[in-house]
């Protein structure tokens, strides 16, 4: 089931990407399952427990980071914790998305369901009522090394500082709780800590993007066919005998993709002999998409781990005598931070490829078209100009391929002497995606707008007339110049929402 079809999700037990993009993004109400009440209240109960009996433990009843030599008193536990997320609340510039937080939140109900963490359960709750209620904090995102500042300022809500955004106006933090019938709440002993360390915000904007990046694969494999089609490409490149000799899974499902996709096509049928090979942005799609999804999907694997994980320090282990609190480093982001990375520069070669069809498309003579697909050159531009936007964006997506993950600059004093810089991964994986579904929808454009200029009776496949459809509903032929700026956002709608997947599953089935 995708995400947009999914109306609540319960936590307590594994999630996948589909039900976490379904509460993050589409607003599925959120629950937790009786064993969710039950391993947060054991792991609570624990550290009250130790509290009581006065040991020393990281983050509970010491300071943070370089602090941690410093004991600090019951009677000061309370003020501990407000005082960690008031002087972590620091991030700057602009603020994440409505969803981004949705999904930090989120991640933060996911850490915390483990059992493994001591915060209470009341405060779970709360952040389960904003994400039911539709409050969302306002969170900077510049200035995070992988944790800390935006979550705290997300969690300054709870406490009825900060901001927070309810129908879509920004209002003090207390005001927000008050428009949604919450009162703050007062942070015990750990919560402090809970709420800004971990991977959580890491793991939730890298989950948003690869979502995305997976999708724009799919995309990537419909449009890259319709440009096959409209470029009288042959298909033998993807015949099932050249897949075999060669069996990496995600080339062999490409290559199926492509050739359902253009299964019913006769004009697909029709010139499958016209060349003895295309260029390699048309018969290397196999190749460089499967390479890339199988990237894709390594993500994803890992991704789905964490999201289920703990990442917590130190965590609360109840096993044992008498349990025990164990301190290391969980909250650490490289396996994020490498995936993310790794997913960059998948989405980067997706989209040069993407743009090298386009050129094809546009550049008269290599189409057999008209230059720029329009019928008047000179006069008209036609879209000549798309391709450039498609140069400056491919250059920004190369410029962010380069790796967050190899930087780390020592923070807290030496204390964190080395830092995996996940958040910034996946942070530009974001900018990324984003890129790569404006050059995708370029190239649909280019498809569009060439079938004008197609000679005989023949005719696209199935799942091609369906997109072709789609587009038409709001985009038009062009005959001359317009102004293409809304048609360009139109189709990339189409991308983004899954749409275009829709109407291509629809005729030829899943695709892989």
């Amino acid at each position: 089931m995708y995400a947009k079809d999914i109306d609540k999700v319960v936590l307590g037990d594994t999630i996948g990407i589909e039900e976490f993009i379904a509460a993050a993004r589409f607003g599925a109400k959120v629950e937790f399952s009786e064993d969710y009440y039950k391993k947060v209240r054991k792991s609570r109960n624990l550290v009250e427990k130790w509290i009581e009996e006065g040991r020393v433990m990281y983050g509970i009843t010491t300071g943070f980071g370089a602090l941690c030599t410093q004991v600090i008193s019951p009677e000061e536990t309370a003020r501990l914790q407000k005082n960690i997320v008031l002087s972590h609340s620091t991030s700057v510039g602009e603020p994440l998305s409505i969803e981004e937080v949705r999904a930090t939140m989120l991640m933060v109900l996911q850490n915390v369901g483990q059992g493994y963490t001591g915060a209470r359960i009341e405060t779970m709750e709360m952040y389960r009522e904003f994400l039911n209620r539709g409050l969302t904090p306002f969170a900077p995102k510049e200035g995070s090394v992988g944790y800390l500042s935006p979550e705290a300022h997300m969690a300054l809500v709870l406490i009825g500082e900060g901001k927070a955004y309810v129908n879509g106006e920004l209002l003090a933090g207390r005001e927000a709780l008050k428009r949604v019938g919450l009162e703050p709440i007062e942070l015990s002993s750990k919560e402090g800590l809970v709420l800004v360390s971990g991977t959580t915000s890491v793991t939730a904007i890298g989950a948003l993007a690869l979502y995305d990046m997976i999708k724009s694969s799919k995309n990537a494999d419909v449009i890259g066919s319709m440009t096959l089609e409209i470029l009288k490409g042959t298909t033998r490149a993807f015949d099932e005998r050249l897949m075999s000799v060669r069996p990496h899974e995600d080339q062999k499902n490409t290559a199926e993709n492509v050739r359902r996709i253009l299964g019913d096509s006769e004009v697909a049928k029709h010139y499958e002999n016209y060349r003895l090979q295309d260029a390699l942005s048309l018969r290397c799609i196999p190749q460089l998409h499967g390479a890339a999804k199988k990237t894709l999907k390594d993500a994803l694997k890992t991704i789905e781990i964490e999201m289920n994980s703990c990442c917590d320090n130190p965590i609360i282990w109840p096993e044992g005598e008498d349990g025990e609190a164990i301190s290391g480093c969980n909250p650490d982001s490289s396996y994020i931070g490498l995936e993310m990375d790794s997913a960059c520069i998948a989405a980067t070669m997706i989209a040069k490829m993407s743009e090298r069809r386009n050129n094809r498309l546009v550049d008269g003579s290599l189409s057999e078209y008209p230059w720029f697909l329009i019928k008047n050159p000179g006069l008209n531009s036609g879209l000549m100009i798309p391709q450039y936007t498609q140069a400056g964006l491919l250059n920004d997506m190369k410029i962010l391929s380069h790796p967050s993950s190899v930087d780390g600059i020592p923070t807290c004093g030496n204390q964190e002497d080395y830092v995996a810089m996940g958040y910034n991964a996946s942070k530009k994986a974001r900018q990324i995606v984003d890129k790569l579904e404006f050059i995708l929808a370029i190239e649909l454009l280019s498809v569009f707008q060439a079938q004008q200029f197609m000679e005989g009776e023949l005719s696209t496949g199935s799942a091609s007339k369906a997109v072709l459809d789609e587009i038409a509903k709001t985009v038009p032929v062009m005959e001359e110049d317009i102004y293409l700026y809304p048609h360009i956002n139109t189709i990339r709608d189409l991308i983004h929402s899954g749409k275009i997947i829709e109407l291509v599953e629809e005729k030829v089935g899943k695709l892989v």
